[in-house]
């Protein structure tokens, strides 16, 4: 079973619409944040991936929403790796205040050269299924 990481998030007044809810992109910045904190988490921060020619850009993202979020609140994503098969990386994420699901999604990448080349992930990747830090 793939290690499951958490990134704690309390929501500024900027991220909320006229109805006082969570406005519904925010919660992709949501999984982006969670997505840098469990890279870094890892010993691999996006930074140090990137020094290594290494791109993940996202080429697939899906949320569900299930209750609103509002300013203020403490939400948490809970955060894991469901595959890395040959150049893909396939992320989970819910989205909880306390024991309520707010959000529920997944991402996919391709990790890809500064050049824009498919390429296959590097070694260190794998420490996000195993989820052993490096």
């Amino acid at each position: 079973m793939p290690r499951t990481f958490q990134h704690t998030i309390r929501v500024p007044y900027a991220h909320t619409d006229q109805m006082g809810f969570v406005y519904y992109a925010h919660y992709l910045m949501y999984f982006e944040m969670a997505r840098a904190e469990l890279l870094r988490e890892v010993g691999l921060p996006y930074t140090e991936m990137e020094q290594k020619g290494v791109m993940l850009p996202v080429v697939e993202a899906h949320c569900e929403y299930k209750q609103p979020a509002r300013f203020d609140d403490a939400l948490v994503v809970h955060t894991h790796c469901r595959e890395i098969r040959k150049a893909r990386l396939h992320l989970d994420y819910e989205i909880k205040r306390d024991e309520e699901l707010i959000v529920t999604g997944y991402t996919h990448h391709v990790c890809m050269d500064r050049n824009g080349n498919v390429m296959r992930p590097i070694p260190e990747l794998s420490a996000l299924i195993e989820g052993d830090p490096l």
